[in-house]
């Protein structure tokens, strides 16, 4: 009898990807491919990735609007592993402000593992803590507008709503925010959906 491992089986993921400032990669666009180079480098399979989406910050203060996307990828990496994994990548790029809703060149979140669910949200945000699905998913379009892009039959693990749904039950002006980005002078990921 053989023993198939918890994460020998391939787990399809959803990643999100933002950044507002250039860092060590560059743009945030060329910052991107970058980032899914280095996933691939490191054993994520890269699926899909969505277009990029150009946004308004989060928060108060004066900063330059965000780059988003989503890529849809596969992997055998454990939860705890690829969390650890994205953060290295982050550095690598630049990354080094501890403060929520600060500028930065890359920021790559777990927004779904396989419909896994795993913590439960706080009142405080607390770093480096693995909750799944991302908690503030259904409440952001910049992450919903792509994530429609590379899987739009996707549901909530924990509400079943569709991400359509989610959609609808956001403000008109929250979903206006986020505009398709057209400068495509670089594609996303060196995919052609980008």
């Amino acid at each position: 009898m053989s023993y198939v491992g918890k994460y020998e089986q391939t787990t399809v993921l959803l990643l999100g990807l933002g950044g507002n400032v250039a860092g060590h990669w560059g743009t945030p666009r060329e910052t991107f491919a970058r980032a899914c180079r280095e996933l691939e480098r490191a054993g994520v399979r890269i699926v899909r990735i969505s277009g990029c989406y150009s946004t308004a910050p989060v928060g108060d203060a004066p900063q330059p609007r965000y780059l988003n996307a989503v890529v849809r990828a596969e992997a055998h990496l454990a939860p705890g592993a690829l969390l650890r994994l994205l953060k290295q990548i982050e550095r690598r790029a630049g990354r080094r402000t501890a403060r929520a809703m600060a500028s930065r060149p890359l920021d790559l979140d777990i927004l779904d593992y396989g419909g896994r669910r795993i913590g439960r949200p706080t009142r405080r945000r607390e770093r480096s803590r693995l909750i799944l699905p991302h908690p503030e998913i259904s409440k952001r379009a910049f992450v919903l507008v792509p994530l429609r892009d590379v899987a739009p039959a996707w549901r909530h693990p924990q509400s079943g709503r569709s991400v359509k749904t989610l959609l609808r039950q956001l403000t008109p002006a929250t979903r206006a925010n986020v505009r398709q980005a057209l400068d495509s002078t670089t594609d996303t990921c060196d995919k052609p959906q980008c």
